[in-house]
């Protein structure tokens, strides 16, 4: 639709697994971080995507912006396909996808000062002049926070929440379309992380920004998302606009991860327990991706892949539980 920023289908991305030490030789075994996900951000919003350690959220953000490319399926911007540039073609769209990583600090070069990280990037795209790269770069630490005190500064002399908003200025110096915000309030207090968060949220109000919000912290998510997508082994299991999916869980997954966190407001529902280990996904997997742990399981769970079924306009989820 017109309105789709980025849509993202039938994503695929794997890499191999270590081999055991009694089969040194033969093919690798490929791990599928990411196996056939499809969901797209619209322009203006907040696409929130939540789930455990390890179940491809991270990959899916390095493919977006070109770190990682995907073994098959479709990353559509504009009217390109993301995922089959080459470094030189997908270039010039950089400045328009940027992602803000979850330890900015060892993303940035320590032996240079806040206002040279800033003024590099512009010169990267195409900004020669000096004194209007500074002025730029000025005025964005402005923008996140910080001020023109700051620009002399070394990564190393700010604090945390500083140094997270210092990330936030490099992605939004370019001027971008769409940022991709992976874990970034994840490592830093409380309080600071609402600050973070509250500066996120006025500047995709101000400057019409789309967000990529990535994070295992449900409540996080809640926070800052319009739309919100659950993420399970590589795959989404539901999606629905913020409210809908909080007053409406349909997952059994999903109700898991509500249930866990605490609300002194209301009276949580037990959660599901949910036993065992996240299993390894291969390409011979078959079933639910859940299926192992969840205790509403099905026996066609264990064999049947479940497809996405649109119950409204804004609410899908991909569990036998509903087929009929």
């Amino acid at each position: 639709m017109e309105n789709h920023l980025v849509e993202i289908k039938n994503l695929q991305k794997s890499f191999p697994l270590r081999r055991q030490k009694y089969a040194p030789f033969g093919k690798k075994e490929q791990m599928l971080a990411v196996d056939n996900l499809s969901f797209h951000i619209k322009e203006g919003e907040t696409y929130g995507l939540v789930g455990e350690s390890g179940c491809g959220k991270s990959t899916t953000g390095r493919m977006i912006v070109g770190l990682e490319k995907p073994n098959s399926g479709s990353i559509i911007y504009g009217e390109k396909d993301l995922g089959t540039l080459n470094d030189k073609e997908f270039f010039p769209l950089r400045k328009e996808l940027q992602l803000v990583f979850q330890n900015t600090l060892s993303a940035l070069n320590p032996r240079q000062r806040t206002g040279s990280i800033l003024e590099d990037i512009l010169k990267v795209h195409g900004v020669s002049d000096a004194a209007e790269r500074r002025d730029q770069a000025v005025k964005v630490l402005e923008k996140v926070g910080l001020s023109e005190y700051h620009y002399f500064r070394f990564p190393h002399e700010l604090s945390g929440g500083q140094v997270q908003r210092l990330g936030i200025a490099s992605a939004l110096v370019s001027q971008p379309r769409l940022i991709i915000c992976d874990e970034p309030v994840s490592a830093l207090d409380v309080s600071i992380q609402a600050q973070i968060l509250n500066t996120l949220m006025e500047l995709q109000q101000d400057l019409r920004l789309s967000l990529l919000f990535i994070s295992h912290d449900i409540g996080v998510i809640r926070y800052i998302s319009d739309r919100i997508g659950v993420m399970y082994l590589g795959t989404l299991v539901e999606e629905a606009d913020t409210d809908e999916l909080f007053n409406h869980p349909l997952h059994p997954y999903t109700k898991g991860l509500l249930a866990s966190v605490p609300d002194p407001y209301t009276q949580n529902q037990e959660a599901p327990d949910f036993n065992g280990e996240q299993p390894v996904r291969t390409s011979d997997f078959k079933g639910c991706a859940i299926c192992s742990r969840c205790p509403f399981a099905l026996d066609k769970c264990a064999m049947e892949t479940p497809e996405f079924l649109e119950l409204s306009s804004s609410h899908r989820v991909a569990c036998h539980l509903y087929d009929e």
